[in-house]
């Protein structure tokens, strides 16, 4: 499966890495056939939505705020901010469906009943979002992509920032968190370039987690192996 074109067969370049590994156990995939069905942010797809019609987000979330997190690894985060703040409705994107199968074993073992998934590329989800219906956003350990040939496929280029700017509020905070000091880079470039507020003032503001953090398995492998973790809190001008 490959994302070099775009489903209206525009140019369109892959920012994840691989979709499935091996090694899923029976009741991950169990918690995939089961759940997953139920979770789904309908009509995202573009074979269920050609069109790319807007969906409802007051229907699907009772008309409270929704949030986004954009890459959520193993959900660690996600159900931690789902129980943290029960009156907000959370969406998260991931195409790894072993990620996909970690988090719905979480929510299994979870009060949270404030989150829906889109199991796929989060820019298929930006695709059918209204215009300013997100409150906040979140990125944290996104792929690398390490080698300079492969830097464009990041998250923090125009491809992506455009139409994150366009589904956030005025004001809406997007929290960025990495490891890679060249992710630090483009990300404090490119970021403020799409229309976003940096809100650091001191040094400390972006090598402090926010308050309300949970750690993730990314964050500590990158604390094992001697790596910076930066927290950047931008704000949608």
């Amino acid at each position: 499966m490959t994302h070099d074109t775009h489903p209206s067969g525009a140019p369109w370049r892959n920012f994840y890495g691989r979709f499935k590994a091996k090694g899923m156990r029976p009741a991950q995939e169990a918690y995939l056939d089961e759940d997953l069905p139920g979770l789904s942010v309908p009509n995202v797809s573009w074979e269920d939505n050609p069109e790319r019609e807007k969906i409802d987000l007051g229907a699907l979330f009772a008309g409270r705020d929704v949030w986004l997190e954009v890459g959520f690894g193993g959900g660690e985060h996600l159900v931690h901010q789902g129980e943290t703040y029960p009156d907000v409705g959370i969406i998260g994107c991931e195409p790894f469906v072993n990620g996909v199968a970690m988090l719905l074993g979480k929510l299994r073992k979870s009060a949270a009943e404030n989150i829906r998934v889109h199991a796929g590329d989060a820019r298929d989800l930006m695709d059918v979002l209204p215009t300013a219906s997100i409150s906040k956003a979140f990125l944290l350990y996104p792929d690398p992509w390490p080698k300079k040939r492969h830097h464009r496929r990041r998250f923090v280029t125009p491809e992506h920032l455009e139409p994150l700017y366009r589904v956030l509020k005025p004001g809406a905070e997007f929290r960025v968190a990495t490891d890679i000091p060249d992710y630090v880079r483009q990300t404090i470039e490119e970021v403020p370039r799409a229309g976003f507020e940096w809100l650091a003032e001191r040094p400390e503001d972006w090598r402090e987690p926010w308050a309300d953090w949970l750690s993730t398995r990314y964050e500590q492998k990158a604390l094992r192996e001697g790596r910076v973790p930066h927290y950047m809190t931008f704000r949608r001008v």
